[in-house]
């Protein structure tokens, strides 16, 4: 049940409840009040029919003594000595009884009720009808507001997916009222959120121009440090110097690349190939020792390139951090990279990969980019990555390319 229907329906039960205590209240005040004025009437007739009776002269006409109809409890009370009144029936009429004593017999008069009686039917059913139409009338009310709260935050959690989605410009937009604050809670949690949205994406974008100024600044001092280490006598000062060399230009290498994928500036060069062998030939293009295991292979329309720079990434990372044997599968169009280390850390697994953060020591050490990349190129491709674990808690990390039209 949603939150609307929650809220109506508390709405409903709560106003219902409050018609139906007023209801009786007034029902018992007025009851109280006809009756009263029944009661004075009745008792009055029966000081006349007394005064009738010690005279002598003629009592009216709905009067007698010990009168047959005369309810028992009134005539136990006479006994006694004593008045009083009560509604009761005469001849199958309803009618308002008062009796007292005379002359150790009961003197009684009697006046219709019947009357009474459906004057006061008919204001129970006034009250009636009155507390069933404030009731709905609350209830529409009710679920009016409900529905505007309801409609409100779906707003907001909509924009909340958008942007757990990556699109950072999303924002709920809710209007405020004067002096620009928000006219609700609901109307603050709207604006908090488009507030952290602002600051988030202010964040990320800065760091995507900080990462692609380092790049950018290390290429052109990098690229004089290779040439120059060229120049040294040979030997292994200078191809530990080379090695670092290498990796230092690799690192700025994928930073430009993360770059340029932040931006937005890939785009795909998409073309049909075999899967298989497309696989096959990243494989023997890292140099790396992996085997392959082809299920069911397929025709995919995809770019060739990128498909090699994702596989090449996730081979890398499979030797680097992982224990061999590193397995490749192909079914259909999903590709499976499988090795026999420790894992992915959980939080890889949750959250998805972020640069410059391994995890898990036992993953080994890196900069966290390798993965970033790869989930990079296959937002630019459209394939879906899934991280997780093998059955023996191995890394597993599974492609899912787009199929065909013709496959669909």
């Amino acid at each position: 049940m949603g939150l609307r229907w929650r809220i109506a329906l508390t709405i409903t039960a709560v106003s219902c409840t409050v018609a139906a205590v007023l209801g009786v209240l007034v029902h018992n005040v007025v009851t109280r009040q006809v009756i009263g004025e029944s009661r004075k009437e009745v008792r009055d007739e029966l000081e006349i029919a007394l005064s009738a009776y010690e005279y002598g002269t003629t009592m009216p006409d709905r009067a007698g003594i010990d009168p047959s109809g005369l309810p028992q409890r009134l005539k136990d009370l006479v006994t006694e000595g004593r008045r009083g009144t009560i509604v009761g029936e005469h001849d199958g009429e309803p009618v308002m009884w008062s009796a007292a004593p005379a002359d150790g017999k009961a003197l009684a008069v009697w006046l219709p009720f019947g009357a009474t009686r459906e004057r006061l039917e008919t204001i129970d059913t006034a009250i009636l009808g009155s507390a069933l139409l404030a009731a709905g009338a609350v209830t529409l009310a009710g679920l009016f507001l409900a529905g505007r709260i309801s409609r409100k935050l779906s707003a907001t959690a909509a924009v909340a997916r958008r942007i757990t989605d990556g699109d950072l410009d999303a924002r709920v937009g809710m209007p405020r009222g004067r002096r620009g604050k928000s006219r609700d809670e609901v109307g603050d949690v709207a604006a908090a959120l488009d507030s952290m949205a602002e600051s988030l994406q202010h964040r990320l974008e800065s760091e995507k121009r900080f990462t692609a100024d380092v790049a950018h600044e290390l290429r052109t001092p990098l690229t004089g440090m290779v040439a120059a280490a060229g120049l040294l006598p040979e030997g292994r000062p200078k191809e530990m110097i080379n090695d670092r060399l290498q990796a230092l230009r690799g690192l700025t290498e994928d930073l430009l690349e993360i770059s340029r994928l932040d931006a937005g500036a890939e785009k795909a060069e998409l073309s049909e190939h075999s899967l298989a062998a497309l696989v096959e030939h990243a494989v023997r293009g890292t140099g790396l020792e992996a085997g392959i295991d082809v299920v069911r292979d397929t025709t995919v329309r995809t770019d060739r390139r990128r498909l090699d720079r994702i596989l090449a990434n996730l081979l890398v990372n499979s030797h680097k951090h992982g224990r061999p044997p590193v397995t490749v599968t192909v079914d259909g169009p999903v590709i499976e990279v499988c090795d026999q280390g420790d894992g992915y850390p959980r939080e890889l697994v949750e959250q998805g990969p972020q640069r410059f953060r391994t995890g898990d020591p036992g993953r080994g050490r890196g900069h966290g980019l390798g993965l970033t990349i790869v989930m990079g190129q296959a937002g630019v491709l459209g394939v879906e990555v899934e991280f997780g674990q093998t059955p023996g808690g191995g890394a597993r990390t599974v492609l899912r390319l787009p199929l065909l039209e013709t496959e669909h």
